[in-house]
């Protein structure tokens, strides 16, 4: 029952269930989230732990509406005043769950006599990448003809070694709930890397506690943020960067490093964009923070997405139309990897200038004295 289950309910009312489980040794543990179709009722939050890891269990659930200007989970006499006065929240529910060939079907009743059902199929965020290439993009000369078309600074750009499905390193681990990973995984971080930063950030300022999250990315720590940049050619960098000169020679014809373009621009002015990973409807956000104890920031032009949504492909799909599309891919042949490194390179865009440091140099130097 692990890892993120996404999907419609329907019953008394009608919405969305958001359900988030971790793997916790001897059972499950997470969180359920019930965005009703009607914004006039509250929306309702539980704690989930499973007695085991059997593929079914009944649970008695406690349950907190979430304040409508906070999103936070709250006391319904501290917030009944915010909502129309025949509006009656439920404290309580008794909930059926049922893992079945990939799909989780739960059911449940509240103590107001409200009900529903939904069945939930698995993420997809393991599989293939369903968005074919730019079939107008086959090459590196083609791609500088087409991105420098491109209207400046409407799309944001990030290189991946593989085709793989869009997924922030925190869902590849496995895990899924995000509360956890603010309650635990961020205070023991912030302990940590105090020690090591000139700066100490303070979490409870926004633009601090985003600033910390784009530092940790960027330092390896698995978070719900992935990097962009608005330059293509430093997507092309990151998409080469990891492949070595002889794995390109030796790649075949379908080997390719992928680029992804999303149309940022469009998706902002559609989309309310959420600065949070919890007690949030589920969402894809494009977020701009400020460098502190990053020198990566400037150089790499960089932006950043936060989402608290495993499959982030599928979501975007679903918000697509044959008239309207956000989300496009580049794959580029691997095995010009070393003529396109050059060309960067004459752009002043290398490992030296994108990684200010020791690391960054000596990864310059060694792109320029061996041929690996």
């Amino acid at each position: 029952m692990n890892g993120q289950w996404l999907g419609r309910y329907s019953g008394s009312n009608t919405g969305t269930l958001f359900i988030n489980l971790d793997d916790i040794g001897p059972h499950y543990a997470g969180n359920v989230f019930a965005y009703d179709d009607n914004s006039s009722l509250p929306f309702i939050y539980s704690y989930i732990q499973t007695p085991d890891k059997q593929t079914s269990c009944h649970l008695s659930l406690e349950l907190a509406p979430l304040h409508p200007q906070t999103g936070d989970p709250s006391n319904w006499a501290q917030i009944s005043s915010l909502f129309a006065p025949n509006v009656v929240c439920p404290r309580r529910a008794e909930a059926d769950f049922q893992l079945d060939n990939g799909v989780l079907k739960v059911r449940w009743t509240t103590d107001i006599q409200t009900f529903g059902t939904a069945d939930i199929a698995a993420t997809r965020a393991g599989e293939p990448s369903e968005y074919e290439p730019l079939a107008e993009v086959p090459n590196w000369g083609a791609f500088k003809s087409y991105v420098n078309g491109l209207d400046h600074r409407r799309y944001i750009f990030r290189g991946q070694r593989k085709p793989l499905r869009l997924r922030t390193g925190f869902h590849r681990t496995g895990r899924a709930d995000l509360i956890r990973f603010l309650t635990q995984d961020i205070p023991t971080l912030h302990r940590h890397l105090s020690q090591r930063t000139t700066h100490i950030f303070n979490l409870s300022i926004a633009d601090e506690n985003g600033a910390f999250f784009n530092l940790v990315q960027h330092h390896g720590y698995p978070t719900p943020l992935l990097d962009w940049t608005y330059s293509p050619y430093v997507g092309a960098f990151f998409a080469y960067q990891k492949v070595m000169n002889s794995e390109a020679r030796r790649a075949a014809e379908d080997d390719k490093a992928r680029i992804f373009m999303f149309d940022q621009r469009n998706w902002r002015s559609t989309y309310r964009q959420i600065p949070k990973v919890t007690s949030c409807p589920p969402h894809f956000s494009i977020q701009e923070f400020i460098s502190i104890e990053n020198e990566r920031l400037i150089p790499q032009q960089s932006i950043s997405s936060i989402t608290n949504i495993d499959d982030i492909e599928s979501y975007i799909r679903s918000k697509e139309n044959p008239e309207r599309r956000y989300l496009q891919v580049i794959d580029l042949p691997l095995s010009e990897r070393p003529h396109v490194m050059r060309e960067l390179s004459i752009m002043g865009i290398t490992a030296g200038s994108l990684f200010p440091g020791l690391d960054g140099a000596c990864e310059e130097l060694k792109e320029r004295n061996f041929d690996l």
